[in-house]
């Protein structure tokens, strides 16, 4: 194992990236231009495609929530990391306005993009780090969750530029601005989501471990640093709120459903079609169209693969795809269920190498052949461009549709008397009691975090009411309470508040 890893390690050097030399400041500057370019289209489309108006979804609500004043805070589960609330902080600490929050998250999303590009200096030429970042950014998935308040785009981001530094600093070992590099993504994926850091950045740290050489210790120390750094506080949380650090990854496998060997290939091929969360994951597979890509990116990774091992430069291709497959292997192997922003991270590492093997394609055959080539290369990504814009669209407006009803249940519980201070359980009680203004809590399920005997006292005090679907009873202690029908189900409405409406 260890001579196998040293092998690796020494083709970063031999057969990787040739010494830096000097460049024309010029030339340095149109790779930085090129590659802005593509971050600043980036952010341009997510404002110009996903709407910014578009309220905040389930998830966001629980992650704003956490440092907003408009609403009390949800319950905020095991499995989360508070980064991505932290990175909301600037906004939504003290601005209620979703647009403004998108269209800071969509700069900031183009920003990182950037950041993670230029990681990649020195190890492919500017056209094929351009062709990545299009490739990446383009994905329906990137566009849709870029200026929203999730955390799977940033341990993307992260991964993507963790491997480009991890690879800069194994070229030239003088330079201590990639081993910054590399400390700083790996705080930040675990800032996000620690657990997805760990599988990300897996292959680096067995090769630094398994490498004995003096010269490896600065890089593995920053690469652990980052990863304690930036889980610090999730790990503080853990003992102060879960019993250890073992007992909140216990937790987090009991949220989510029990982790171990799960199959969700076949969910994940679902969820392409625009399901946020495909939980249960049922349904027929959508139109073969809208996965081809899903199966022409082994491919690609193949064909990448073997470019670089020809080129003598297989270590900038290989940890990459290493490194996105374990970003993948719990997400396809271990969960039983599915969204499609949980393999962000593995398409940011693909991207580079895939568009390094389009390149390949589109100038290894000879003249005779290339304008075919080409011209198939060039309707392939036509196509998928167009497959990825429908799929993004009927997700925006379908998403829309939902925030939308949910903006009308809270026009309706207000004039019901229900108004902050006040509290919502039951079903989607997590963003309608957000938009609302008031909190929320459940007596069962993943949220569970009070009892029907504590609602009761609760209603005594403030307003109080339980939603639920047109077909779902309410809870016993509900069951005289008058109901009240909404956009979306039934409202039950504690008499307090049928009160102070009637009193109004």
């Amino acid at each position: 194992m260890t001579k196998t890893s040293e092998a690796v390690l020494t083709r970063t050097t031999r057969h990787g990236p040739p010494p830096v030399v000097a460049r024309p400041r010029w030339h340095v500057m149109g790779e930085s231009w090129w590659l802005a370019a593509v971050a600043g289209a980036f952010t341009l489309a997510q404002l110009t495609l996903v709407r910014p108006g578009v309220g905040l979804g389930w998830d966001e609500t629980v992650y704003v929530s956490q440092v907003s004043a408009h609403a009390p805070a949800a319950f905020f589960s095991a499995p989360r990391a508070r980064g991505i609330s932290l990175l909301a902080a600037p906004i939504a600490s003290w601005s209620s306005s979703t647009p403004l929050l998108r269209v800071y998250l969509a700069v900031l999303s183009g920003l990182g993009l950037y950041w993670a590009l230029r990681a990649w200096r020195e190890l492919f030429p500017v056209r094929v780090l351009a062709g990545g970042g299009v490739l990446f950014a383009s994905l329906w998935i990137t566009l849709f969750y870029g200026p929203q308040v999730m955390p799977n785009y940033w341990v993307a981001v992260g991964a993507l530029a963790g491997v480009g530094f991890f690879l800069r600093a194994q070229a030239d070992r003088s330079r201590s601005g990639p081993v910054w590099g590399v400390a700083a993504s790996a705080a930040l994926m675990a800032w996000m989501r620690p657990t997805d850091a760990v599988w990300a950045t897996l292959p680096l740290l067995t090769l630094l471990v398994c490498v004995r050489r003096q010269w490896h210790l600065r890089l593995l120390l920053a690469l652990i640093g980052g990863l304690a750094g930036g889980a610090a506080e999730w790990i503080v949380e853990a003992y102060v709120s879960f019993g250890g650090v073992g007992a909140r990854l216990a937790e987090g496998s009991r949220v989510q459903g029990g982790l171990g060997w799960h199959l969700a290939v076949g969910d994940q091929l679902r969820s392409l079609g625009g399901r946020a969360l495909c939980r249960p994951c049922t349904g027929a597979m959508p139109n073969p169209a809208v996965t081809a890509w899903w199966f022409v990116l082994p491919l690609l990774a193949t064909l990448a693969l073997m470019v670089a091992v020809r080129a003598r430069r297989t270590a900038a291709t290989l940890v990459p795809l290493v490194c996105a497959v374990t970003a993948a292997v719990p997400y396809l192997f271990l969960i039983g269920y599915a969204a499609p922003r949980f393999l962000l991270p593995a398409y940011a590492l693909l991207a580079i190498p895939v568009a390094d093997a389009l390149a390949h394609l589109m100038t290894a055959p000879s003249r005779r052949w290339r304008p075919v080539v080409v011209g198939l290369v060039a309707v392939g990504l036509a196509g998928h461009l167009a497959v990825q814009y429908a799929v993004l669209q009927a997700t925006v407006s379908r998403n829309t549709t939902a925030r939308q009803d949910w903006t009308r249940d809270v026009a309706d519980l207000h004039r019901l008397g229900v108004r902050p201070p006040c509290l919502l359980t039951g079903y989607d009680d997590v963003p309608v009691a957000f938009y609302a203004g008031c909190a929320s809590a459940d007596t069962g399920g993943h949220n569970a975090d009070t009892t029907g005997e504590a609602l009761t006292r609760t209603a005594h005090r403030i307003p109080v009411a339980v939603l639920t679907t047109g077909s779902a009873r309410p809870p016993s202690y509900a069951r005289n309470w008058p109901r009240y029908q909404l956009r979306s189900g039934y409202a039950y409405v504690a008499p307090t508040a049928a009160r102070e409406r009637q009193g109004s």
